[in-house]
């Protein structure tokens, strides 16, 4: 009995000690445990319409593992065959591109959607990816039965010119109007990849594209008259910008545009320091809008990613203009005497749009008499001789009605809506000024003074033309009329 007793104790001292040894080990699986429930216990208390999409899982375990390794299931191996054929495994890592990227959702109506984004170019070009809209309405409970989808159909405005990355505007259309009772809603975007870069698998990204809250739809918009007459909408801005330039050409098209005008420029790295004094100015009385687009530069796009910037202003401000401008910083747009911008395209108003003819101007040649005084007088004051050599074909820029059209490019659209036109009979009512160039020279642009009404220079044909210098004292009044002298002192 002694023994079978302190047989008993040792096993008892034996038992405790096993406990103690690993207190520390099950005080943290009794914590992890409580974790867990409390976390079950939270998630019943989250709106069913809380989802977490493919992109954003991969985005959220991406520092953990920014190169999985392929399950075990699908990890193959080279396999000889009886035939003595030797089949060989491929094993994928990692992804090349994203397959969708927003910049920006709009509506086109009350039944419509656009969506501006970048996407994978190979896959575009290779494969077909699909997409395919949904709208959830907020208040779930009341309007489950109205959750409708809608077959989205896609344009590639960039004419080819992607990279790594190609724009692309999605188009969703549904069969009746949404959220007409103003009680918010979310826009879903589903991204299908249909087998492209890799057969085995159709991924599917779900994307909140656009989020109503309660009470913002404004209905009236679509039919109201807009906003502005003319609006500019701006390629991307980069590199290392002339302030003077920049001055220059808000002054000129600030004046020609009109008190109903706005300028939407967007910066992609170019709108330094003494760039953004110049817009301060015209941004506090209302005419300027400065976008920071520099995120952009992170996706491999055609240059800058400027068709993607263009659509999505055409698409941001569709119903806030009755015409919008494409165009760049080294150029001028021009109507002649005793016409104005209006009456020009009151003219044209039958078209949606309109191409603009190109006067290209030397960025070099100056006139000898502006000698003594150059480093005063404004760019387009002085830069005085046109290229006037023949049997070139030379960009032109335009102008649209932004209602009638769907997706723009650089030069044109080409996405126009049913029964809509285009002109390029436009020679002599409107043109542009080009100083190619100049916008990105911090000196003085007169480096060959001339005296004579026509050169061959750097073999092309020059000839004098002061139709822009001619009103170069009615801006400098005009400017100092709406800002002041606070930018005499601009640098070049």
């Amino acid at each position: 009995m002694g023994k079978e007793r302190s047989g008993g104790a040792k096993q008892k001292r034996m038992v405790v000690g096993v406990v103690c040894n690993f207190a520390a080990e099950l005080k943290l699986l009794l914590t992890a445990l409580l974790l867990l429930c409390t976390l079950v216990t939270l998630l019943q208390f989250v709106p069913s319409r809380f989802t977490i999409s493919a992109s954003e899982l991969r985005f959220c375990i991406s520092p953990i593992a920014a190169s999985p390794s392929p399950s075990l299931s699908d990890t193959q191996s080279d396999d000889l065959l009886s035939s003595g054929i030797l089949r060989r495994a491929f094993h994928p890592y990692g992804a090349a591109a994203y397959n969708f990227i927003t910049m920006g959702t709009y509506r086109g109506g009350p039944n419509t959607f656009a969506i501006v984004g970048l996407a994978s170019k190979p896959l575009h070009l290779y494969s077909r990816p699909a997409y395919q809209c949904q709208w959830l309405p907020s208040n779930t409970k009341q309007n489950n039965t109205n959750i409708t989808s809608s077959l989205a159909y896609k344009i590639l405005p960039d004419w080819g010119y992607g990279r790594v990355y190609t724009v692309v505007v999605v188009n969703c259309t549904f069969s009746h109007p949404v959220n007409l009772d103003n009680s918010g809603g979310t826009l879903l975007l589903h991204a299908s990849t249909s087998g492209g870069g890799d057969s085995k698998f159709n991924l599917t990204d779900t994307i909140p594209a656009l989020t109503e809250p309660p009470g913002t739809f404004n209905l009236s918009l679509f039919t109201s008259k807009p906003k502005y007459d003319y609006l500019y909408c701006g390629s991307s801005l980069y590199g290392t910008l002339s302030p003077q330039r920049v001055r220059e050409w808000i002054a000129y098209h600030v004046r020609l545009f009109g008190e109903r005008s706005h300028f939407v420029i967007h910066d992609a790295g170019g709108v330094h320091e003494e760039v953004l004094e110049v817009l301060k100015p015209w941004m506090e009385l209302g005419y300027v809008s400065l976008q920071d687009i520099r995120e952009q530069e992170r996706f491999d796009g055609y240059y800058h990613n400027q068709f993607l910037v263009v659509n999505d202003c055409l698409h941001r401000y569709k119903f806030m203009a009755k015409w919008i401008f494409f165009f760049d910083v080294d150029e001028y747009i021009f109507v002649p005497p005793k016409t104005t911008l209006g009456s020009v395209l009151d003219s044209l108003s039958d078209y949606s749009q309109i191409t603009i003819e190109q006067m290209p101007m030397s960025n070099k040649l100056c006139h000898s008499v502006d000698a003594v005084k150059r480093h005063r007088k404004w760019g387009f004051e002085k830069l005085v001789y046109r290229d006037v050599k023949r049997g070139i074909r030379r960009d032109r820029k335009y102008a649209i009605q932004p209602r009638n059209v769907y997706a723009t490019g650089v030069h044109m659209s080409q996405n126009l809506g049913a029964g809509a036109k285009t002109t390029h009979k436009t020679e002599g009512r409107i043109k542009y000024f080009h100083y190619h160039g100049t916008i990105a020279q911090r000196r003085e642009p007169c480096r060959n003074l001339v005296n004579s009404t026509d050169i061959n220079f750097e073999n092309n044909p020059f000839v004098l033309d002061t139709t822009l210098r001619d009103l170069a004292g009615s801006v400098k009044k005009f400017e100092l009329k709406m800002i002041g002298s606070r930018l005499y002192n601009t640098r070049q």
